[in-house]
């Protein structure tokens, strides 16, 4: 099996390895395997939702006679854990997650001896009982089971030519049905129509704020990226995350379930400004966003106040991201926590030449531990890692996230549009850049402690006896 290795300053990183599988399962070896009976189900578990009729997959995957001609492909796909689209690598950083969508090595197994023994379709009697195929948009969170949105807030729909430069829309809506200040748990944001799914790369919600709201917890202070380059007092970077943010939304996300006990409060008379970024496809499209909200019942509001931040992976800055023609390349990019900080979530951002991330923290006594590495990436995939409550690391105050990106812009990545091209930063999808969307929230030196004290005094990703401690207790 052939690697590609990457030298980055910590350490050498394999990007892009493949998982090595049983080419046969074992524990299918004795008995013939069937797409009625043991493939149909975990198709419908884990891939009907994109793979029906008139949703974002190329192909439908609900009946023997849509999946059979796929089979050889399905099998590279899930044996090199491609799809489902869940590119965290598994043997580092948190894994424990809310909204893990990635087959189990069982599944695999199953699905790689169907096709090994001859794509059996076995007893039409075995199959699943499918719910109907989705003719209209849904939310994830809701097929997910937490019900519907409370408030949803739609953007003026733009229409995208057939052959057009990336456009910028970018219009500021009210919030409509907020006659009070409410926590918000969750929120989701999806294209207005189908056709939307195509266009449109990414969308952000902002929190438009009264200029004399006294509301100070609502601008987040507590990351510092700064650069040796820069005039101002204050840093650059650290403005930019203070935006209040709702969510940031990019091809192939699904929602940002907030940790249990943190929110973010919206009032009456606020705004939200959009900030999407749509592309032409060759056919003239018209569509916008929508961004659902969820919020904590009355009398259930939370303790703390969670902050959307892009960590960032150039630490020079946008001048710093320069990708020659037909070459590997990466950057690194460092941010200081200046509070205790539980982190919620991991997504990483690039575009075309996007190939890997790595978030690591480096603690004030000098060790450092990975976070989360996706080695994997897929830009058709912006995939949203959401950890699960008893596996979120916490750090000190004074610890440094230090974000290091890779990038392929040579033929091998099937995604590119030209490996001839020098590539630097910019927001167009032909251009580049490299973040880390991060969800956080602080702790008080007391909090922190506390935390400490229930994860085996150790900061950071907890280890299994550690979660096992907290659940205990």
């Amino acid at each position: 099996m052939s690697r590609l290795t990457l030298h980055a300053g910590v350490g050498v990183l394999a990007v892009g390895a493949l998982l090595v599988l049983p080419s046969v399962a074992r524990a299918a070896e004795a008995r013939k395997v069937t797409f009625a009976k043991d493939v149909a189900p975990i198709l419908q578990s884990k891939c009907i939702s994109c793979h029906e009729p008139g949703s974002i997959a190329p192909m439908s995957l609900r009946t023997y006679e849509e999946t059979r001609p796929w089979a050889r492909s399905i099998k590279q796909r899930v044996s090199t854990r491609q799809m489902p689209p869940w590119h965290i690598n598994k043997s580092v950083g948190v894994q424990q997650f809310k909204n893990d969508m990635s087959l189990s090595d069982e599944q695999i197994d199953t699905i790689v001896a169907w096709v090994d023994q001859g794509a059996l379709q076995g007893n039409a009697a075995d199959m699943p009982v499918f719910r109907p195929i989705e003719t209209k948009l849904f939310w994830q969170g809701e097929r997910d089971g937490y019900g519907e949105p409370d408030l949803v807030v739609k953007s003026p729909e733009y229409t995208m030519p057939a052959v057009s430069q990336d456009q910028w829309w970018r219009p500021m809506v009210d919030i409509p049905g907020l006659t009070e200040p409410r926590w918000v748990r969750m929120v989701e944001i999806r294209p207005s129509n189908i056709q939307g799914r195509k266009i449109l790369h990414h969308s952000i919600a902002h929190v438009v704020m009264d200029p004399n709201d006294p509301d100070a917890e609502a601008v987040n202070r507590g990351i510092a990226s700064g650069r040796p380059d820069r005039q101002d007092a204050d840093d650059p970077s650290a403005i930019i995350n203070a935006r209040p943010s709702l969510m940031e939304w990019a091809i192939g996300k699904g929602y940002d379930r907030y940790a249990d006990g943190t929110g973010k409060l919206i009032k009456p008379g606020q705004k939200i400004s959009w900030d999407q970024h749509v592309h032409a496809v060759g056919e003239a499209i018209t569509a916008g966003s929508e961004l659902g909200i969820w919020l904590y019942k009355k009398g259930e509001e939370p303790k703390k106040r969670t902050h959307l931040v892009g960590f960032t992976g150039l630490k020079d800055g946008t001048i710093g991201l320069d990708i020659p023609p037909n070459a590997i390349s990466h950057t690194e990019g460092f941010t200081v926590l200046k509070e205790n900080t539980v982190i919620t979530n991991f997504q990483p951002h690039f575009h075309l030449r996007g190939k890997a991330m790595m978030v690591e923290a480096i603690l004030p006594d000098g060790t450092n531990q990975v976070i989360s590495y996706v080695d994997n990436f897929n830009f058709n995939w912006m995939t949203n890692y959401i950890y699960a409550e008893d596996a979120t690391p916490a750090f000190p105050k004074g610890t440094i996230i230090h974000v290091t990106a890779f990038y392929d812009n040579t033929k091998a990545n099937k995604n590119n549009p030209d490996p001839d091209q020098w590539v630097g930063y910019g927001d167009r999808t032909v251009d580049e850049m490299a973040h880390a969307w991060m969800n956080v929230y602080y702790l008080t030196d007391a909090e922190y402690q506390d935390w400490l004290s229930k994860h085996g005094g150790k900061p950071g990703v907890p280890k299994p006896a550690q979660r096992t401690q907290q659940q205990q207790q």
